[in-house]
């Protein structure tokens, strides 16, 4: 990676973090309960996403707005779809 958008990568990461998240509005799915476990997501400044998971809310993962893009186009395009396990019927990552 050039050292020039490596430097800028850290840049961003470092301002997003740096930004006081603690009055963010947090949404997840709809029909979901708030006594299920689900991913939470929140929206933050210039199209940046925070996500967390409702069991460990103080854990939360920031994302700038093309890393949210190139995830959630990835999903659509099914690149994290579940597959059967063979043995068990069970679900797992590709």
């Amino acid at each position: 990676m050039d050292a020039d958008v490596k430097a800028r990568k850290e840049r961003e990461r470092d301002e997003l973090y740096a930004l006081d998240i603690s009055d963010a509005e947090w949404q997840s799915a709809p029909g979901t309960e708030d006594h299920e476990e689900r991913v939470e997501i929140a929206y933050l400044p210039a199209g940046a996403v925070a996500m967390r998971s409702s069991l460990d809310p103080g854990t939360v993962l920031r994302y700038t707005e093309a890393e949210w893009r190139a995830f959630v186009l990835g999903a659509r395009d099914g690149e994290f779809d579940l597959e059967p396990a063979p043995h068990d019927g069970g679900l797992t990552a590709e």
